[in-house]
């Protein structure tokens, strides 16, 4: 499909291209046509009235006329001169007839006074271009002069012209139709890339319906097919519904808010956030998880640098929508609490702000998450920035430049076909939504057996 649609882009490139080559070099063309006539018209102008400036008029008596040209004195040095340069002259009486010529053999063509110039026939396979002029004095006319011009002058250059017009116009076209192959796949790639993606999010997105709702459907005929079970199992049947139509739920729910973000139909609530009581709220939430799952998680705040003012109570404040930056956070710690461990550690929960109220982060060996805020300053612009940090088993290098896309999952094996957890598997993707949507950047780094740092840099005052 892409191939074909790809061909047609370059043929389309090449028609339009040389449609556009064609009328220009017909253009060029004509326009260098008429550009060398009228300078042998011109030529042949200048010529006439050169010669007429020169006729020698002898008078007569009235017996005989009032006056006669001399045609010896008058072309005896204009005939060298004219051969010179290819051009030929025929004087003619008054009544038409030929006199004098330069010419070896007389023209068999008829006098036609036309001093704007016309093309004749000379031979079967030869033309002239002629200006004939009537010559008068006193109303008397005289006789006519003729001046040919030879039109090999004007085809040579012109027939030269059409050859390199030829070759340039089948070199360019076959130039623009290699490049606008090169630039039809330069230019499909991305909906290649998109079509994929969508491709790959679907049968995601299918298979992650698919799950959860054959299960309900399992239950569901369960109960009709046995409608006098024990009150106990239908319970239980409605418990699994509960939890799958609930995950089903969030799916949709991040589904929605992710194609509402990609179309810029997210409008933020922005208002003054206090990023440092946001995360204590959202550490507080992911307390009893972490408890349960034996996880030492912290809040640590370092304290601002020197420019910064220390007392100001807003030193940690920044422009935002509340609700996605708590979503934002709680997603990336629920992420590492989740992911990021696979055995059980201390139990433990505190929070630290490096002074003698709040107690230092524990330094053992036991496996944490710790959260890390900061004010940092970068191109003279002020920047809050926050690390989740795990000591987790960690993500592999090949998986890290995906860790971000949706239902990306690095270990596949931990997806169970009747898992029933709330997880969609958006929910690094929603963060980096999130992150963008406040102007931010997102990071992560990530050793095996070591752990993994997401990485969050937002702007104090965004400008939407």
């Amino acid at each position: 499909m892409f191939q074909t649609t790809r061909r047609r882009l370059a043929l389309w490139y090449t028609a339009v291209t040389a449609i556009l080559l064609l009328l220009f070099a017909t253009g060029v063309y004509f326009y260098v046509r008429s550009t060398l006539i009228e300078r042998v018209d011109d030529t042949l102008k200048h010529v006439v009235e050169v010669v007429s400036r020169s006729v020698v008029i002898q008078s007569l008596p009235a017996a005989e006329g009032r006056y006669r040209i001399n045609l010896e004195a008058s072309f005896r040095h204009n005939a060298d001169e004219m051969e010179d340069d290819r051009i030929d002259l025929e004087w003619f009486d008054p009544q038409g007839k030929l006199l004098w010529s330069t010419f070896s053999e007389p023209l068999d063509i008829p006098l036609h006074p036309n001093r704007s110039g016309e093309t004749v026939h000379f031979d079967r396979d030869r033309l002239l271009r002629q200006v004939t002029e009537r010559i008068e004095i006193n109303h008397h006319v005289l006789g006519y002069l003729r001046v040919s011009h030879p039109w090999f002058e004007v085809t040579k250059p012109i027939r030269q012209l059409a050859v390199d017009l030829t070759i340039g116009i089948g070199t360019t076209i076959l130039c623009v139709a290699a490049i606008g192959w090169l630039l039809s796949g330069i230019a499909i790639k991305p909906v290649r890339d998109s079509y994929q993606s969508l491709k790959q999010f679907t049968a995601d997105a299918s298979h992650e319906l698919r799950n959860p709702i054959a299960t309900i459907q399992t239950n569901v005929q369960m109960a009709l097919a046995y409608p006098d079970a024990e009150p106990q199992l239908q319970q239980r049947q409605l418990r699994v519904i509960e939890r799958l139509t609930q995950r089903l739920g969030n799916l949709v729910s991040d589904l929605l808010f992710l194609a509402r973000s990609d179309s810029g139909m997210v409008k933020l609530d922005y208002q003054a956030v206090p990023l440092d009581a946001l995360l204590i709220e959202v550490i507080e939430e992911q307390r009893v998880i972490a408890q349960q799952k034996g996880i030492f998680l912290s809040l640590h705040i370092v304290e601002p640098p020197s420019e910064f003012d220390r007392a100001d109570e807003e030193i940690f404040t920044l422009k935002g929508d509340w609700d996605q930056l708590a979503r934002l956070f709680t997603n990336l710690i629920g992420n590492s609490l989740e992911h990021g461990f696979e055995k059980p550690g201390v139990v433990g929960a505190s929070l630290s702000r490096n002074s003698q109220d709040f107690p230092t982060v524990n330094n053992s060996k036991e496996i944490s998450v710790e959260v890390e805020l900061q004010r940092i300053k970068r191109d003279r612009h002020a920047y809050l920035q926050v690390k989740v940090k795990d000591t987790g088993k960690g993500i592999p290098e090949a998986d890290l430049p995906h860790i971000f896309d949706r239902f990306y999952r690095v270990d596949p094996s931990r997806s169970h076909p009747q898992q029933t957890s709330a997880s969609t598997g958006l929910g690094l993707a929603i963060a980096r939504a999130i992150v963008e949507n406040h102007h931010g950047h997102i990071t992560v780094e990530s050793t095996c057996d070591r752990g993994t740092t997401f990485t969050v840099t937002l702007p104090i005052n965004p400008q939407p």
